[in-house]
Formats: C-alpha cells, sequence, structure tokens
C-alpha cells in the first residue's frame, strides 16, 4: 500500500458498510435534508422549529440543526470569511448526512450564502435526499425585524462580513421550495414545504 505523509487524507479507505443500503429501504420513513437558507431574520429558525413539531406530530423522526448552534460547538474554530463559510456548511452536510444515514428527516437552518457552497452540500448529501428551501425576506423587512440587533451592529461596522450587507448572499435559482415570509405566516409557510415533502415522499 503506498503511504503519503503529506497527504494524510489519502491514506483513508472508508469501509462500505453492507446494512446501511438495506437498512433505508427498509426505514418507516423516507429520510431527507431539509435545507432552509435565507439571509439573517429571514425567519429560518422560527419555521425550523415549527416544522420540526408538525413533523413529529405526523410520526417523523426530525432533528434540527441550527446555524447559531454549531457555531458555537461543532464550528466554534471558524470566523465569518467566506472560506469559513464554506468549511461551516461543509461540516454541517456531513454530519446531516450522518443523520440522514441513520434514517432521519434533518432540518438544517444556515444562512449558507454561497450557491456554490449550497451545490456541494447537496452533492454530500446527495441529490435525491437533499431539499433546498428559500425562506426569503427582503433585506429592508429583515432588518426591520432585527431580533439580535446584528443588523445595527453591522451597520456601525460592529460586525464585519454580515450577509446582505458587506457580504453577498446568492438567491437560489431554482429551490425545491420557496417561502416568502413577508407574505405567508410561519403555519403557511410550514404547510407549503410539508405540502412539498408529501408530493415526494415515496413512503406515503
Amino acid at each position: 500500500m503506498s503511504y503519503f505523509p503529506e497527504r494524510p487524507d489519502q491514506n483513508l479507505h472508508a469501509f462500505a458498510f453492507s446494512h446501511l443500503s438495506a437498512e433505508r429501504s427498509r426505514m418507516p420513513q423516507k429520510p431527507l435534508v431539509i435545507w432552509m437558507t435565507g439571509i439573517s431574520a429571514s425567519g429560518k429558525s422560527t419555521i425550523a422549529d415549527a416544522l420540526d413539531m408538525a413533523l413529529q406530530a405526523r410520526g417523523r423522526l426530525t432533528c434540527i440543526i441550527d446555524g447559531d448552534s454549531v457555531r458555537s460547538g461543532l464550528c466554534r474554530d471558524l470566523g465569518f470569511t467566506d472560506s469559513d463559510r464554506d468549511e461551516n456548511i461543509r461540516r454541517v452536510a456531513e454530519v446531516a448526512r450522518l443523520m440522514l444515514d441513520a434514517g432521519l428527516v434533518v432540518i438544517v437552518a444556515l444562512i449558507s450564502p454561497s450557491a456554490a457552497s449550497r451545490h456541494y452540500a447537496r452533492a454530500i448529501i446527495g441529490n435525491e435526499h437533499f431539499v433546498e428551501v428559500h425562506v426569503d425576506a427582503p433585506l429592508e423587512t429583515a432588518e426591520k425585524r432585527d431580533p439580535k440587533g446584528l443588523y445595527k451592529k453591522a451597520r456601525l461596522g460592529l460586525i464585519k462580513h454580515f450577509t446582505g450587507i458587506d457580504s453577498d448572499y446568492d438567491v437560489p435559482i431554482f429551490p425545491e421550495v420557496h417561502v416568502d415570509t413577508q407574505t405567508l405566516s410561519v403555519e403557511q409557510s410550514v404547510a407549503t414545504i410539508l405540502d412539498w415533502v408529501a408530493r415526494n415522499d415515496e413512503c406515503t
């Protein structure tokens, strides 16, 4: 076997566990990753929380991966440069993939501003199990909400690389689901997502 001391990752060989594909075919629910993207204060976490409860009420096994939560744990070593944001998304996608393999419906609430990084997340998770949900709100609406006071700090220059202010957000072109939180309530947004899941769920 060749050894590459300068590239330790080349010495890794993932074991092909035989149970994964067999067990997934017998799962009582279709595993999914519902990836919610949108600018800060668009409503991602609020909708994710309501969606989680709605899915559990329907007997689904779920979990939520929230941007602020991973930033305080798994990704606490990362900043908000473009490269750090990409790494943050890669880590979340890898964790979501592990939860997907366990048979869960995974709800990710993450700004994920780069179209390229969202595409990479889809590639990690698998297109057939990836649902991109654009939680959409105009910047001015998000700034008026500003529940954490982040936009105010960003406008004052106290926060750098803030999405929508001095860092770009790539608006999804063809998301599986689009919810406009300026016009839709939380309940209506959840219903829109559930409708897509029901129409595309092979296990219902």
